[in-house]
């Protein structure tokens, strides 16, 4: 479909509005989560408005999310498309269990393909001094389930185009939303700001490259979520004034499984790759991503592929000390210049 971004729109209000058109033209459409009625409208006020207008289909319920997940499951076996509100993405460890022994599974293991459709959203991400149990980044712990498929929000992609693919994806799925994007304004007509501008690679608009015209070469190439496109880009702003290194941005809307044969060229042309996540080393979502790339350019490529990703720490409340710990666009200039200029 057409993009219908608007410059002055947030990520937010696109969001909210990408949930009104999908009730609107899906009757088999829920939402499940806490709080989520008016005038609340949910932690963040994603479903603000939902609740009026369509008040059989948004059901509040008890703090609970192994029975809200749970509950979600049910309605998709039946045939129905919830989509279920984690309000603190860190809850969502709290039905693991019906994600991956129920959900995915129940996609193929009555002997025939079933289709199976159910959003979980959450709100992840830390920068907002919300503290150890409210701020983590788990998408590394979904990475790798059969039949589970993992989004995450971004300031580049229409979420009325994205919700309608998920919506009818057949198969159960995972929507990350990084809590700091909310009030940050959507990117609209391909343009940035004075230097960067941005197109999507593929007719499904799922990669998004950001690149800036007057750059000459590939040198460098991040591969980052959407919640890090502010950061990654601040980064790619500061190397480039400030150091003449030339970067350029890919953000994928579905991380899991990741589709790399729509950006091998651009991989293969890159002098350095790094991938850029929220999430603390080991088992990551970007350690898949490199081992794709390792898998399909091994020879070919010019630099070992660099993992940016937070300190292994908690996340503590105070301000300073998150910073330190959170990947911010400091700790990514420092990345590439290591890897760049100081080899």
């Amino acid at each position: 479909m057409e993009t219908t971004l608007k410059r002055t729109e947030r990520v937010v209000e696109n969001l909210n509005r990408a949930l009104h058109h999908i009730f609107a033209v899906d009757p088999q459409v829920f939402l499940i989560g806490e709080d989520i009625l008016d005038p609340y409208g949910g932690a963040f006020k994603v479903a603000k408005g939902l609740s009026s207008n369509y008040p059989d289909r948004v059901l509040t319920t008890p703090i609970s999310e192994e029975a809200i997940v749970g509950i979600g499951g049910g309605l998709a076996l039946c045939g129905n498309k919830p989509i279920i509100e984690i309000m603190f993405g860190d809850f969502i460890a709290l039905g693991f269990d019906q994600i991956l022994n129920f959900a995915s599974k129940s996609v193929s293991m009555y002997g025939t393909k079933l289709d199976l459709n159910m959003i979980v959203r959450c709100a992840v991400g830390g920068n907002r001094g919300y503290g150890p149990t409210h701020s983590q980044s788990l998408q590394k712990h979904f990475v790798g389930i059969p039949n589970l498929y993992l989004f995450e929000l971004s300031p580049l992609h229409d979420n009325i185009a994205v919700f309608e693919k998920l919506v009818n994806l057949t198969f159960p799925c995972i929507f990350f939303e990084d809590k700091v994007l909310y009030t940050q304004r959507i990117y609209a007509d391909g343009l940035i700001d004075d230097l960067f501008s941005y197109e999507f690679l593929d007719s499904a608009k799922n990669f998004a490259r950001i690149y800036a015209d007057s750059f000459e070469e590939n040198n460098c190439l991040l591969i980052s979520p959407g919640g890090l496109v502010p950061r990654c880009l601040a980064a790619a702003r500061e190397l480039f004034i400030d150091w003449e290194i030339e970067t350029q941005i890919i953000v994928p809307s579905q991380l899991y499984p990741f589709e790399l044969e729509t950006i091998i060229d651009l991989l293969a042309d890159s002098t350095h790759i790094f991938i850029v996540e929220d999430s603390v080393a080991g088992g990551t979502w970007g350690s898949e991503v490199a081992h794709q790339i390792y898998s399909r350019l091994w020879g070919k490529l010019k630099n070992p592929v660099k993992l940016v990703h937070s300190k292994n720490s908690i996340i503590p409340s105070s301000a300073h000390l998150e910073k330190q710990v959170i990947v911010q666009k400091e700790y990514i200039c420092n990345s590439v210049k290591e890897a760049v200029l100081y080899v």
